[in-house]
């Protein structure tokens, strides 16, 4: 099962609404996973700087003095933006990778959703409906996004395991459907240096993608490769920060259909996520092919 949104804006005055029209398309997807849910937004740039997104279970006393503990570990000064159990860190590019290994000294219950110039990812055990409302998603705007709804099958209902996985910056994948070689190529990716923190098989698949790029792929190209190195039923959405691509395994047992008009180009699990976008009676309406990558980028 599983279910999974996303949506790119071609149309700039639509993107104060990217996360009312995610959430809407979300929430559709309840009954296909009902036990946790996840989204990532692209938003505004950080410029000079990174956006780290954290959770914590301990959010009120984690997040108290988080900015100035890590601003005096890393000696850099640091800003703190909270939504309920997630907090959005910006600080200097070039203290990202310090901040990652300091964070996990300050506060080791901790955990890193993200990084990059314009992600955030927010990612939360409960239905769709509730997670969206405990981090407000519907008020959140951005360029693009992509979200996920969890039935959970090879691991445990947890925040760790919901999706979207980001492994590497600005990027991030859901997935619906089921990776049978993930434990070897777990250990593959770990010994060329790849972070893998869960038993989930979808950070596998986003680890993998991002150890292609590192090594000089395009995502296109890593999509691709994805099909000849990846076992299993798949349906993959992975975002960057310039747009989002969607692939499906050669046999493409796992639904999936996408809409696109001047305004935008969605993408959902199944037509009922699409049937509120605007103008969604005059989309080009297809289901994607077997083993063939699409992407759009601004």
């Amino acid at each position: 099962m599983c279910g999974i949104v996303g949506l790119f804006i071609k149309d700039k005055t639509l993107e104060p609404r990217l996360g009312e029209l995610l959430t809407e398309m979300l929430i559709t997807m309840t009954d296909r996973g009902p036990d946790s849910a996840g989204i990532a937004i692209y938003g505004n740039s950080a410029g000079n700087n990174v956006k780290l997104t954290v959770q914590s279970d301990n959010a009120e006393q984690d997040f108290a003095t988080l900015a100035a503990d890590l601003g005096a570990a890393i000696d850099t000064v640091v800003s703190l933006r909270r939504r309920d159990s997630h907090a959005v860190l910006e600080l200097p590019a070039d203290k990202s990778a310090a901040a990652r290994q300091a964070i996990a000294e300050l506060r080791s219950g901790m955990r890193v959703m993200s990084d990059g110039d314009t992600i955030e990812i927010y990612k939360e055990v409960g239905l769709p409906a509730d997670v969206a409302a405990r981090f407000d998603l519907s008020s959140m705007s951005g360029t693009h996004g992509i979200g996920h709804t969890r039935m959970a099958t090879e691991s445990a209902v947890t925040t760790e395991g919901a999706h979207p996985f980001s492994t590497g910056a600005d990027q991030c994948l859901v997935h619906n459907g089921s990776l049978s070689n993930h434990n070897s190529l777990r250990r593959k990716l770990i010994r060329e240096g790849m972070r893998i923190e869960s038993q989930n098989d979808t950070e596998v698949g986003a680890s993998y993608l991002s150890w292609k790029m590192q090594n000089g792929a395009s995502l296109g190209e890593a999509l691709e490769s994805s099909l000849e190195d990846l076992d299993g039923f798949f349906t993959f959405v992975v975002g960057t920060k310039d747009g989002f691509g969607v692939v499906r395994d050669p046999i493409a047992c796992k639904p999936a259909v996408m809409a696109e008009t001047d305004q935008y180009v969605a993408f959902g699990s199944e037509y009922r996520a699409l049937v509120n976008l605007p103008g969604i009676e005059d989309a080009k309406v297809w289901e994607p092919e077997p083993a063939t990558v699409y992407f759009w980028s601004h």
